[in-house]
């Protein structure tokens, strides 16, 4: 089973930008997605890419400020974000799915993350 870690969290102001990372090892031919889960809330879809790269969606709440990619030769996921707000406070995981297609459904994916905070003050 893939393995994945995740990293770049931090505490930053309402408006900067943020750049996360997700480390896969073993073979990844899967879809990846970077969820998110604020205190008190379910676990909510952020972004998903393909392994090709070439199809990518986004939450609505994050469609514009954020852009997810990936580097298939060093097993490498990022979400860059900008224009961050208070609300994007969550910890942030990736996910690798068992299919090389991008998904917003959380049931589909095998493997976590650990998790990374963000937290944005207003």
């Amino acid at each position: 089973q893939v393995q994945l870690t995740a990293s770049g969290g931090g505490l930053v102001q309402a408006g900067d930008s943020l750049t996360l990372s997700c480390a896969a090892s073993g073979f990844v031919v899967s879809g990846m997605a970077w969820f998110r889960q604020a205190p008190g809330k379910a676990r909510e879809f952020v972004a998903t890419i393909s392994y090709s790269g070439h199809t990518t969606e986004y939450a609505d709440s994050v469609k514009g400020r954020c852009t997810i990619s990936r580097d298939n030769a060093n097993k490498m996921m990022y979400l860059k974000m900008s224009t961050l707000k208070p609300e994007d406070t969550a910890v942030y995981y990736c996910a690798a799915n068992s299919r090389p297609w991008s998904s917003r459904q959380q049931y589909e994916y095998l493997s976590w993350g650990q998790g990374t905070q963000v937290t944005v003050s207003s």
